[in-house]
């Protein structure tokens, strides 16, 4: 099994989130689920990434703001391959 661009850029994601919020990446790891696809194995549930300076960010900032980060690095993975 390879792994897909979507689920290289989750464990890019759940790295950045681990050394953002300078805790253990191994819950994080164990977490995510993976589905076989044609293309490569995709992550069903991508770690978000806190952006903001202060706290946590309600379900839907992090919908706008980190799914839009992710989209972005996934997009620009697709592009480079």
């Amino acid at each position: 099994m390879k792994l897909s661009n979507q689920a290289l850029g989750a464990l890019m994601m759940a790295l950045q989130k681990s050394l953002l919020e300078q805790s253990d990446i191994v819950p994080v790891l164990e977490s995510l689920t993976f589905t076989d696809t044609p293309n490569g194995l995709i992550v069903d549930n991508p770690p978000m990434v806190n952006t903001a300076s202060t706290g946590y960010q309600t379900p839907e900032e992090e919908e706008t703001e980190t799914g839009a980060i992710f989209r972005a690095y996934i997009d620009e993975l697709n592009n480079n391959s």
